[in-house]
Formats: C-alpha cells, sequence, structure tokens
C-alpha cells in the first residue's frame, strides 16, 4: 500500500487503537516497515486528537496525536454496525497483525475478539493491549497512566525521601506497554512465518510496569524490605546523583572505586580515601548522607559547564540538567537526527521526535505525516472494490 523501505515491509497491520499505549506500538511498526491501517470513529477519532492545546503550529492537529501516529493511514469506520464489520473482516483478511487496546472482552460483540478472528485468521498475529491484562482479579479494570504508576511501585520509589510520592514526568506506563507490545509481535511474527499458526500477545500496563523495576525491584526481591524514596540518588551507587554547582544543578555519575579514586585525585579530595567512610561503594553507600553533604560544598564551588568540562576530560560521567529546550538543542541530539520533520496533509511542515533505533542496512522509514481524520478512507475501501458511488452510499448512513 505505501512505497516501504524498512524491514518490515509487506506486513499489514489494522490497528484498533488509541490514545497512547496502542500508537506507540503501531507507530514503531510503522517506522519499521509496516501499512498501518489506524480504524477510526466517524466524526470523532482518535481521543488524543482533542487532547489539546498545544496543536501543531498551523494546523488543528494536537501535538499528543501527532507525536504517536506517523506512517499510518486513517480509516474512518463504525464497527458497531454490521456494514462495518463487514468492512473491517475484508481488511483483516489481507492483514498480518491486529492490535487493539479496548476494554476487556469489547470487542466480542463486533466480532473482533481473538478467538474469533483466530478461526477465521488462523495466520493472525493479535495483539492486545490493556491496563491489567486478558485474565487476573483485575483484568476488567481500566488501565490509565498515572493509576499503573502508582499501583505499580514506581511512584513509591520516585521523589523526595519526606516529599510525596511522584509520577515520571511522561507517560512511561503506556509507553513501555506499547513497546513490550511491539516486540511480542515481532515474536509472533517470527513464529507464525516458522508455523502458520498466528497467536494472541497478552499485554498489561501492569505487568510490563513490575517488569521495568529492575534493580529496586531485584532490591525489594533479595532483602524483603520495601526501598525508600531517594530523590535524585541512586539505591546501590554513591556517589550518583544531582549536586548543587556554583550557578544549577548537575548529574554526577560515579559508578565505581576506580573512578572514585581518580575523582579525588583529580580535585584534591585524597584524604577522602583514607576515610573508612569513602574507601568503597559499599561503604559509600552505607553512609550516603555523610558523603552527600561532604561533596556538597566541594561541587558548589564550580558552575555546571566548569565541572562538565573537567569531568568528561577525566572521563568520569556527568551532565546538565537540560530543560527541553536545551535537549532539542543540544549538538549531539542533533548530530543523531533526533528531530525530523514531515509534510502534513495541510500543508504545513511538522517537526516531529524521531525513532531512536538506528539500522545500518534498513533504517526507520518516514512515508506518511500522521494523517488527518479518515485521511485515506476512500483509498482503502477504494482498493476493496467500494466505487464513488458506494463509498458515497456509506457515509449516508454514518458507517465511514
Amino acid at each position: 500500500m505505501t512505497n516501504s523501505t524498512g524491514p518490515l515491509k509487506g506486513l499489514r497491520v489494522f490497528d484498533l487503537t488509541r490514545v497512547l499505549a496502542g500508537p506507540t506500538c503501531a507507530q514503531m511498526l510503522g517506522d519499521l516497515g509496516a501499512d498501518i491501517i489506524k480504524i477510526e470513529r466517524p466524526g470523532a477519532g482518535d481521543d488524543t486528537r482533542g487532547f489539546a492545546p498545544p496543536f501543531m503550529p498551523g494546523t488543528e492537529e494536537s501535538a499528543y496525536f501527532v507525536g504517536v501516529n506517523r506512517n499510518k493511514m486513517s480509516v474512518t469506520l463504525d464497527i458497531a454496525k454490521p456494514e462495518g464489520q463487514e468492512i473491517a473482516m475484508k481488511l483483516i483478511a489481507d492483514s498480518d497483525i491486529l492490535v487493539e487496546n479496548f476494554k476487556l472482552g469489547s470487542l466480542a460483540q463486533y466480532g473482533l475478539a481473538y478467538e474469533q478472528l483466530h478461526a477465521k485468521f488462523p495466520r493472525l498475529v493479535y495483539c492486545s493491549i490493556t491496563g491489567f491484562g486478558q485474565s487476573g482479579p483485575y483484568a476488567p479494570r481500566p488501565g490509565y497512566d498515572s493509576l499503573i504508576q502508582g499501583m505499580g511501585g514506581v511512584m513509591s520509589l520516585t521523589g523526595e525521601p519526606d516529599g510525596q510520592p511522584q509520577k515520571v514526568g511522561v507517560p512511561v506506563a503506556d509507553l513501555f506497554a506499547g513497546l513490550y507490545g511491539c516486540i511480542g509481535i515481532l515474536a509472533a511474527i517470527r513464529h507464525r512465518d516458522l508455523t502458520g499458526v498466528g497467536q494472541q500477545i497478552d499485554i498489561s500496563m501492569l505487568d510490563t510496569h513490575v517488569a521495568w523495576l529492575a534493580n529496586q525491584g531485584m532490591n525489594y526481591l533479595a532483602t524483603g524490605e520495601n526501598p525508600p524514596r531517594l530523590g535524585n540518588q541512586h539505591p546501590n551507587i554513591v556517589p550518583y546523583q544531582v549536586f548543587p554547582t556554583e550557578d544549577g544543578y548537575m548529574v554526577l555519575s560515579i559508578g565505581n572505586d576506580p573512578t572514585f579514586k581518580r575523582f579525588c585525585e583529580a580535585f584534591a579530595l585524597t584524604h577522602l580515601l583514607e576515610d573508612e567512610r569513602f574507601a568503597t561503594n559499599a561503604a559509600r553507600v552505607r553512609n550516603r548522607v555523610f558523603v552527600t553533604d561532604t561533596l556538597t560544598p566541594v561541587m558548589q564551588k564550580h558552575t555546571t559547564t566548569w565541572w562538565v568540562d573537567k569531568l568528561e576530560a577525566l572521563k568520569i560521567g556527568c551532565g546538565p540538567i537540560n530543560r527541553l529546550s536545551e535537549v532539542f538543542a543540544d549538538p549531539h541530539v542533533v548530530a543523531r537526527g533526533m528531530v525530523m520533520e514531515m509534510e502534513h496533509a495541510s500543508g504545513t511542515t511538522m517537526k516531529m521526535i524521531a525513532n531512536p533505533v538506528k539500522l545500518s542496512e534498513s533504517p526507520a522509514d518516514y512515508r506518511l505525516a500522521p494523517p488527518v481524520l479518515g485521511q485515506h478512507t476512500d483509498e482503502v475501501l477504494g482498493t476493496l472494490g467500494f466505487d464513488t458511488a458506494a463509498r458515497a452510499a456509506l457515509r449516508e448512513k454514518g458507517i465511514i
């Protein structure tokens, strides 16, 4: 359907997702070359079309929607009506993958549940992304990012020790669920190509949230103790944290004892190496408050730029705490091509965050700007044999 060059060229995705987790998954597949047919409600579309302001300059499209909906063809279709379901079946018949993030059991009333479709299309890979998965006592509940961050434990770990539990500043529960969904789909496609049999990928936002508790989750499993909130400090390494400087703040990341020795030698702090509280990382972790209090006035003697220049020359981990204006102007971010532009249907050129997956032989493929609602309905239905009169009749009935 599109002139794709990515590694997933030739795969077609029937996309029944909206908001963030599902669209993140589908956009990744689209960036890698798959053709995505995004099904949207006639007259309304994806909920995030209304998540504004801000709008993209010169358009009526929300920045939120634009961020996760490139490389998709928008088809308006009412799947609640029999004629809409018939069209959906025709599109699914030519699809390799279906991605959906409807509430548990909702799609069965439209004949679009996994069990219903697997019987008709056994090669179809079907990915379901929900708050709590397809099984378990919470399965019927709706899932929201901040809710999952709270239930999944990360809020208990984030924030200052004496402050409130704090959510992460971007919707990580949604994003991780979408990316894990993409990984599951790629694995299922490999299995399908080997065996001829599709399957369902069951992605729970809570499951994926628990999975990325990572070292903190393992710290709990190892000790049976709830890790405390440490603000901007690391639970297992000291000093690995934010420090105030003469003109702001910065991150100092000293990951091992030899690096700490080099740090002390470079800045006339060798006397600390003779103190058992500083001698090893384990000792520094046990005495983190004293270590922090000792190093804070040292770091405040110079500006962030001074420290970054000196520490980088010593190959000691460090960095400024950038605002987004500084992130997108950073020469390394620019050199890595992390901002790209696409021509929108409105005639406006849009800036977008690029795909971070760098493939040497089949790089990300930016073919379609985020669509206006229903932009590709006529084109896609035309491939199914619906002529102009037939499409007009469907519009009259509100099917498309």
